[in-house]
């Protein structure tokens, strides 16, 4: 029990101090340099680094879904799980194995879950009971979570989230050039109107 309330504490103060405005701030968001290099050529990249753990990225969550589907084909946004310490490594794994097995339904589920009806989802075995409840194959499910595959998406996140030097969730990195965040702009909503136009900015001076 102690663990968990660390765990939940951990998160709940960096998620706050994602969300604490910044007076001073001159923009609504930070400029990258030098520009990230994008993993899908040919595409705008947005990255949203977030963690299951973060009440704020709960919060996000309805908001960012709302906002996919109004971005261009020449747009490609991705989720990066943000791992801040090695108790919230197999929460990385759950995103990327829902991912390769095609259950990015249950994404939106995890954070209810935790939020909502507090279910202990920390640590593989109990993340592998909760899918299975789904109606996911458990062995099927359990072969992908510890798969090489979603090992090198963990690392890449990781790297990703040193790159673009991610301190709080929820962050969106748009293009390689900008990051923004509820921090930036002080509500949930301004950080997705941010991103959004900075999206649209990218794609104008192309």
């Amino acid at each position: 029990m102690t663990a968990l309330i660390s765990r939940f504490a951990s998160s709940l103060l960096l998620g706050l101090a994602a969300l604490a405005m910044a007076p001073a701030q001159a923009a609504p968001f930070d400029t990258l340099e030098p520009i990230q290099p994008s993993d899908t050529p040919g595409k705008v990249e947005v990255l949203e680094f977030f963690s299951y753990t973060c009440p704020h990225c709960a919060k996000i969550e309805p908001l960012v879904e709302k906002w996919l589907p109004t971005l261009p084909d020449t747009v490609v946004f991705k989720g990066v799980p943000v791992a801040f310490n090695a108790s919230m490594k197999d929460l990385q794994k759950l995103y990327y194995a829902l991912e390769a097995i095609d259950r990015m339904d249950l994404h939106a589920a995890v954070f209810q879950a935790i939020h909502d009806q507090r279910e202990n989802l920390f640590e593989a075995k109990d993340i592998i009971d909760w899918v299975a409840k789904q109606g996911v194959d458990r062995q099927a499910f359990t072969d992908t979570f510890n798969s090489f595959g979603v090992q090198t998406k963990v690392t890449r996140a990781d790297e990703l989230a040193k790159s673009y030097k991610i301190d709080g969730t929820p962050s969106f990195a748009i293009g390689g050039q900008y990051v923004t965040s509820p921090s930036h702009t002080g509500s949930y909503q301004g950080a997705i109107d941010e991103a959004d136009k900075l999206v649209k900015q990218v794609l104008a001076g192309q």
